[in-house]
């Protein structure tokens, strides 16, 4: 990768390691619906008028109902769905599990007949980053909560649909104004039930400011710098943080909400350094052309937290 792909992609893997842990924060005192309304509108603050004054919502009028499917399976249900299980989960153990979502997406684009190049050594790196994040739960999931962990697992299944969607049906379309449109519709769809689970005490300034790092930095920024990061190394690579992130939010739940670390836990994030590395490596087109092929982006679907 160039020097900018490496730093969006060192970027994306904090951005999106955080949000693991003020999950996890936020639903101590706020119910998983109040939860995705009140960082969904925070960031539509953000980018519906940027996306506005550039002429970027217009042009998804026509086609709604993709729109629609895309925003129910990347946004709407995941977001709830993880922030229900992280009320039973550790933020550390959820981010790790969310790590086998490149996986997933590679069978369901491969068994709807994807043409994307996976080189052996790609397939090598992807393969190691699951060993990685096997290693990271420590192969070890007793105890855990198994309603939050189907729920975990449809979250994956979402993030593995709502790509096929986005390259089917969206991917011509201007990137801020999906991302936008789909925050929109989300916070629009989740007011009434947020308002009625909204707590009768003040929230803490500690879950009111996660709800905030929430909107703005891991939703609002997150999905501007990630559309960037698609552009400079195409989405195949761009779908590796998600082996990375599981890292960082077990570094972060260990540090500040003092989660266990295990021997599992550190060889893991061998694996998944290493298997990113493979995985990233430039790949030569079919043509033979000195660049690789790029394809438009409409927005990040891979798995965001």
């Amino acid at each position: 990768m160039t020097r900018r792909g490496w730093l969006l992609f060192i970027a994306m893997c904090v951005i999106w390691g955080i949000p693991y842990l003020l999950i996890r924060v936020a639903v101590r005192e706020l119910t998983p619906a109040t939860l995705v309304f009140g960082r969904c509108a925070v960031a539509v603050l953000l980018l519906v008028p940027v996306a506005a004054l550039g002429g970027q919502l217009r042009p998804l009028v026509a086609r709604w109902k993709p729109l629609l499917a895309y925003t129910l399976v990347e946004i709407a249900v995941p977001w709830v769905l993880l922030s229900s299980a992280e009320v039973h989960l550790s933020s550390s153990l959820t981010a790790i599990l969310i790590g086998t979502v490149p996986l997933v997406s590679a069978v369901a684009l491969r068994a709807t007949g994807d043409d994307e190049r996976l080189s052996r050594r790609r397939l090598a790196g992807l393969l190691l980053g699951f060993i990685g994040v096997g290693a990271l739960v420590g192969l070890d999931v007793s105890g855990a909560s198994p309603g939050a962990l189907l729920e975990l697992a449809l979250v994956v299944v979402c993030y593995a649909i709502g790509p096929i969607i986005l390259a089917r049906y969206l991917v011509d379309l201007p990137a801020l104004g999906v991302v936008a449109a789909s925050l929109a519709l989300t916070a629009v769809g989740y007011a009434p039930v947020a308002a009625l689970q909204f707590p009768s005490a003040v929230p803490s300034a500690g879950a009111l400011g996660a709800v905030v790092a929430l909107g703005v930095i891991c939703s609002g920024v997150a999905f501007l710098v990630f559309v960037a990061l698609v552009r400079e190394v195409g989405p195949g690579r761009a779908t590796v943080i998600t082996y990375v992130n599981p890292a960082v939010a077990a570094l972060l739940g260990v540090s500040l909400l003092g989660e266990t670390l295990t021997v599992g836990m550190g060889v893991g994030f061998v694996f998944v350094l290493a298997g990113s590395i493979l995985a990233t490596r430039r790949v030569a087109p079919r043509d033979g052309s000195a660049s690789s092929r790029r394809a438009p982006v409409a927005a990040p679907a891979i798995g965001e937290p």
